[in-house]
């Protein structure tokens, strides 16, 4: 049920954003050089890494890592990077990570390839069994200023929770957070 949801959703969120999404494209290429997308190696589920597409907020050549590990993350921000980030703009290209089974609408959100104490700790859980997701509990009980640790616990109570309701009810809050741009830190 929870596929069928996601491709349904996914193909209307298509057909409603195919102007702003190319419009996000053409403002990325036109501030900065580089490409409008960065493919990003990242962890889904059963641990298996894929690629996962972001429109580029950061300069090319930064290095792959969590942002909060970056010596003066601001200065690796394209002139549109802090905008995209925090509107969470960036994230809209991972409508074809949704699409083609790779993530849901909904669940944890996928670890960098290089994230191993997140990554360890999920797989202790067994939260690795669930396919990650465009917005989760844990980014709608904290995003960027949560510890690893409060991350996987929330994932946790996802996995023990998780059902088509609990889904719309954060994909509700993502909406509320995403417009009030609460804890979005980078």
């Amino acid at each position: 049920m929870k596929r069928v949801f996601d491709i349904l959703l996914g193909c209307l969120a298509g057909l409603v954003l195919v102007i702003p999404v190319l419009l996000v494209a053409v403002a990325v290429r036109l501030t900065s050089k580089g490409p409008a997308l960065y493919w990003s190696d990242r962890v889904g589920r059963n641990n298996t890494i894929f690629k996962m597409p972001k429109f580029r907020s950061m300069l090319v050549g930064t290095p792959a890592v969590a942002t909060h590990l970056l010596d003066r993350p601001q200065a690796h921000l394209t002139p549109m990077g802090s905008f995209l980030r925090k509107s969470s703009l960036d994230e809209l290209p991972q409508l074809w990570s949704i699409l083609r089974g790779e993530m849901s609408f909904v669940g944890p959100r996928p670890a960098l390839f290089n994230q191993h104490d997140l990554i360890g700790l999920r797989t202790q859980a067994g939260v690795d069994k669930l396919l990650p997701g465009l917005t989760g509990w844990a980014q709608v009980n904290g995003r960027d200023e949560l510890s690893i640790a409060d991350k996987v616990a929330l994932d946790v109570e996802y996995l023990q929770k998780k059902s088509l309701a609990f889904d719309v009810k954060i994909m509700i809050l993502t909406v509320f957070k995403v417009l009030s741009r609460d804890n979005v830190t980078h």
